[in-house]
């Protein structure tokens, strides 16, 4: 099995390496990630400029973009195959709920669903990352799934581990984004140089975050794993935009 890696945290990532370490052993791995930290980028592409691709001394390769360039330029320009699957992370952080929507880590198993190849999304749920290892071998087992049972169609997975021991995981439930609050206000301050500059504030707590989400399955000690889609059509307005619209 061939398998393209990245992330969205940068091709120096404790997640990643974690993620290739664990996957070695039953694939063919090829890593091509962000320069720097890209967190936030969402499904963004890189128009405005040449892109560079690079090899870290670790064999890694990275590129001067977006997790959606990595992908995108490895996908259609730099393999000599299409890989058989594209997994982004180990993200450091959860991404449920409307976090998906301003992802990387999200994006960049995206654009691999949209070149045509399987995809998985996985973040551990916490920013300590201490137990990257378990989040790593979900993953191996997701894989081993996947290998042993081809879904009919590409499919893109959202994959979120809590951060604890392999052993207090209490299983792995399939479930629905749920929903924030809207996020904090931005935060006003001024630099060194007088400037008024703002920084985005943090995100709101979770809104919908029932039984059935992710937010539930993950505090609840599960893994959870989001099947997404990329239609974004509001079918059930099709009809009254119609009627908006006629003279």
């Amino acid at each position: 099995m061939r398998i393209l890696l990245s992330n969205d945290d940068g091709y120096f990532a404790p997640g990643l390496a974690a993620l290739a370490g664990a996957l070695k052993p039953f694939a063919d791995i090829t890593v091509v990630a962000p320069e720097r930290d890209r967190s936030g980028a969402s499904n963004s592409l890189t128009l405005d400029r040449p892109l560079i691709l690079r090899q870290a001394p670790g064999g890694f390769y990275y590129v001067n973009g977006t997790p959606t360039d990595c992908v995108h330029l490895a996908v259609t320009g730099m393999l000599d195959h299409q890989p058989d699957m594209v997994i982004s992370g180990i993200n450091h952080g959860a991404n449920m709920g409307d976090d998906t929507i301003y992802s990387g880590t999200v994006a960049g198993a995206t654009e691999g669903y949209l070149l045509g190849v399987p995809s998985l999304a996985v973040s551990l749920a916490s920013h300590h990352g201490k137990y990257l290892d378990t989040a790593a071998q979900i993953v191996v087992d997701l894989v081993q799934r996947i290998q042993a049972s081809p879904p009919a169609e590409p499919m893109l997975l959202n994959v979120n581990v809590p951060d604890c021991p392999r052993e207090d995981i209490r299983g792995v439930q399939v479930t629905r984004l749920g929903r924030r609050h809207k996020a904090e206000s931005v935060v006003k301050t001024v630099n060194p140089r007088g400037q008024t500059v703002y920084w985005v504030g943090a995100a709101g707590a979770a809104q919908d975050a029932g039984e059935g989400t992710d937010f539930h399955a993950v505090a609840k000690g599960f893994v959870s794993v989001t099947p997404l889609q990329m239609d974004l059509t509001r079918f059930s307005q099709m009809e009254g935009v119609s009627q908006w619209l006629k003279p």
